[in-house]
């Protein structure tokens, strides 16, 4: 069966480099499936998770905004946060969110709210990742 080549880098490091069956990832125009021979594509990625199905298990990971490149053997995602999520804290994670939430509700200016406004994102998208497999 063919596979891809799933590449995860941040500015940090490479977070995820891997051959796997399908990658699912957070489009900003919604979420995409990606598998083997898909048509070349470069797009723009949103906040959230990032699901890789390996032999038959899937493997998820919070990421930020960010770009992807799509070819028909690899996934390079470049973006300025990815956690696997068994390294997710999930306490800082809430204890982030709840930190951008109240700064939100100040008055703050263009860019600064900007930057909570992507801090709020990555903890959600943090959030998401850890508590998809609770009962």
């Amino acid at each position: 069966m063919a596979t891809l080549k799933l590449e995860i880098v941040t500015p940090e490091a490479k977070i995820y480099s891997e051959d796997v069956d399908m990658v699912t990832l957070p489009g900003v125009e919604g979420e995409m499936g990606i598998y083997p021979m898909h048509i070349p594509l470069m797009t723009e990625i949103a906040s959230g998770e990032v699901c890789a199905r390996k032999a038959g298990q899937d493997h998820y990971l919070a990421v930020g905004s960010g770009f992807v490149e799509i070819t028909g053997e690899r996934v390079a995602i470049l973006t300025d946060m990815a956690i696997k999520a068994d390294d997710i804290d999930e306490a800082k994670a809430e204890e982030a969110r709840k930190r951008a939430e109240a700064r939100l509700a100040e008055k703050l200016g263009d860019d600064e709210h900007a930057t909570v406004q992507a801090a709020l994102l990555h903890s959600m998208a943090q959030l998401k990742v850890k508590r998809r497999n609770r009962v």
